[in-house]
C-alpha cells in the first residue's frame, strides 16, 4: 500500500497483511498437565555423608540449577531411574556427564561418593516430570487447542521446562484457597491419571502457553465458537474472565485498566483488575489454577489470564490470544 501526503506526494511503502476472521470455542474449564523433561533436570546440589564419615558435595560448582543430563559416560538418559542405575553402577569411578546449559552442550566428569549403604551418590536433586492445575483457553474445530497462558516452569528453578511428552486430563476442583495481600490464592485438584480421562496430548511448550491436539471436548464446555480479537481490537474498560470454580462456567467482570500493546513480556500485555463481587467473595481475585482463563470483549475472545499480582490478588495480566495462537 502507498502512503501519500496530501492524497499527492508518495511518502513510503506499507507492506500490508490481511488476515481472515478466525474462530475458536473458549473454554475456561480446569485441566490436569503432566509433563515429562526432555533430559533430566538438575534442581540444586546437595551434600552426602560417604562411608567414611566425611561429608562431600561432590557436584558443588560443576552443575547448575536449571541443566539437563542429556547423557552419561555416552549413553543417553530420560529418566531419574536410569540416572541412579548408572551411578551405582560407576562404582566410584568419574562419570563423564553431557549437559545442556542455556542452549549449549557441555561436558563435565563427576565421581560419585559411596555412602555407608554402600551405594553411590552424586550429591544432585534431579526431577524428570512435573504435574499441576491449569486452565484450557480455546479449541479450535480441528481440536488442537492452548492453555496456560504462560510456559510450564519449574517451580525450584523457574525456568522453562524442556518438554519431551505431556498429556492433558480431566480434573476436579475440590477447594479454593482465598488469595490475599502478599499470599497468592491457588485452586486445589484431583487428577486422575487414568486413560479414559486423558483429554489429549501436549506438543509444545511456549512462553505464552502449552498447546498440542484433544481427543474430545470437556463435557462442561459450551459448544459455541466466538471471534479471535486482535490486539488493536481491546480496549480499556468492562470485559469477562470465563472460569470453571464452582461448579458452573460462569462469565466473571473485570475491567481492563491497560493495553501495552508491545509490552517486552510476551504474556503480560493486559492489565486489568477483578471487579465480580460472587468472584472476589469465592477467590478474592486471580488465583493460581486459573492461569489460561479466556478473557472475553465485546463477544470475541482476546486473551487469557497469565499472572496476579502478589501484593493484591484483586489485579492480574493477561496475554494476547492472537500471540498464544502464533506460538
Amino acid at each position: 500500500m502507498s502512503c501519500k501526503f496530501l492524497n499527492l506526494i508518495p511518502v513510503k511503502e506499507v507492506a500490508v497483511h490481511v488476515v481472515e476472521k478466525r474462530y475458536v470455542m473458549p473454554s475456561g474449564v480446569p485441566i490436569g498437565i503432566y509433563t515429562k523433561t526432555k533430559g533430566i533436570l538438575i534442581i540444586g546440589t546437595g551434600k552426602v555423608t560417604a562411608s567414611d564419615g566425611l561429608v562431600y558435595e561432590p557436584a558443588d560448582q560443576l552443575v547448575k540449577s536449571g541443566d539437563y543430563i542429556l547423557e552419561i559416560d555416552g549413553k543417553g538418559v530420560s529418566k531419574k531411574e536410569e540416572l541412579i542405575d548408572f551411578v551405582n553402577e560407576s562404582e566410584g569411578n568419574a562419570m563423564v556427564l553431557k549437559i545442556l546449559r542455556e542452549g549449549k552442550t557441555i561436558e563435565l566428569k563427576i565421581e560419585p561418593v559411596q555412602l555407608q549403604d554402600g551405594s553411590y551418590k552424586l550429591g544432585v536433586w534431579v526431577r524428570d516430570d512435573m504435574a499441576g492445575v491449569g486452565t484450557l483457553t480455546y479449541i479450535c474445530q480441528d481440536l488442537k487447542y492452548g492453555a496456560l497462558g504462560h510456559p510450564v516452569s519449574d517451580g525450584d528453578t523457574g525456568t522453562m521446562i524442556r518438554l519431551a511428552e505431556g498429556k492433558v486430563y480431566d480434573t476436579d476442583i475440590v477447594g479454593i484457597i482465598k488469595g490475599k495481600d502478599g499470599t497468592p490464592g491457588e485452586l486445589t485438584g484431583v487428577i486422575n491419571y487414568k486413560d479414559e480421562y486423558c483429554l489429549g496430548n501436549i506438543e509444545q511448550n511456549t512462553p505464552t502457553g502449552i498447546c498440542g491436539t484433544l481427543k474430545k471436548v470437556p463435557e462442561e464446555m459450551e459448544d459455541a465458537y466466538v471471534e479471535v480479537g486482535m490486539k488493536q481490537d481491546i480496549h480499556t474498560g468492562e470485559a469477562y474472565i470465563l472460569s470453571f470454580l464452582d461448579g458452573n462456567l460462569r462469565q466473571y467482570r473485570i475491567e481492563i485498566d491497560e493495553v501495552d500493546l508491545n509490552s517486552k513480556e510476551e504474556n503480560k500485555g493486559i492489565l486489568f483488575h477483578v471487579t465480580d463481587d460472587l468472584l472476589l467473595s469465592e477467590t478474592g481475585g486471580i488465583v493460581q489454577g486459573m492461569s489460561g482463563s479466556p478473557i472475553l470483549q465485546d463477544g470475541k475472545i482476546i486473551g487469557a489470564v497469565t499472572h496476579v499480582f502478589i501484593s493484591d490478588a484483586t489485579k492480574g495480566y493477561g496475554v494476547f490470544i492472537e500471540k498464544m495462537m502464533q506460538n
